[in-house]
């Protein structure tokens, strides 16, 4: 009889913290930019289809035959039309927008986790009794020179 370790590739590990990840979860959507990007092409093809069959029934008499069925072609041809040129530009240009703003949300995450550890490292040696009080003072002030942007730190040797 073998005995062997038990595997659990077919169950995830429970986590007991309330956070199911310790990283950082991007809050840009690319599925959600496109979504609007499209409601957006289709909203503004259709006012524009409306307007063209506004437009058409000022050239088409009312007593025409089959009048509506000719309007309502007019406009759907119209807003077809509109949209054939909108979408592409419009999904491309959000595209775009969405990538230079997931890494720019990167960018920003990532700056924030590192002042907070390295925040969080100034913090235990200062609770460390065991380091000189000019060595704790140097660094606190080398982070606090850092975090405001001053980054000329002239250090006596």
């Amino acid at each position: 009889m073998k005995i062997s370790a038990i595997s659990n590739t077919c169950c995830p590990k429970p986590r007991f913290t309330a956070n199911d990840k310790n990283e950082y979860e991007n809050p840009i959507n690319r599925g959600t930019e496109k979504g609007l990007a499209i409601l957006g092409s289709v909203g503004g093809s259709t006012l524009a289809g409306l307007t063209a069959a506004g437009i058409g029934s000022c050239f088409i008499k009312a007593g025409a035959k089959n009048r509506a069925f000719k309007l309502t072609g007019i406009g759907a041809a119209i807003g077809l039309i509109t949209m054939a040129l909108t979408l592409p530009a419009k999904l491309y240009d959000t595209k775009v927008r969405a990538f230079t703003r997931e890494k720019e949300m990167d960018v920003f995450t990532r700056d924030r986790e590192l002042k907070s550890n390295i925040l969080g490292e100034v913090n235990k040696e200062v609770q460390d009794e065991d380091v000189d009080l000019d060595t704790k003072i140097n660094h606190y002030t080398t982070v606090q020179m850092a975090n405001n942007g001053k980054g000329l730190l002239v250090k006596g040797a």
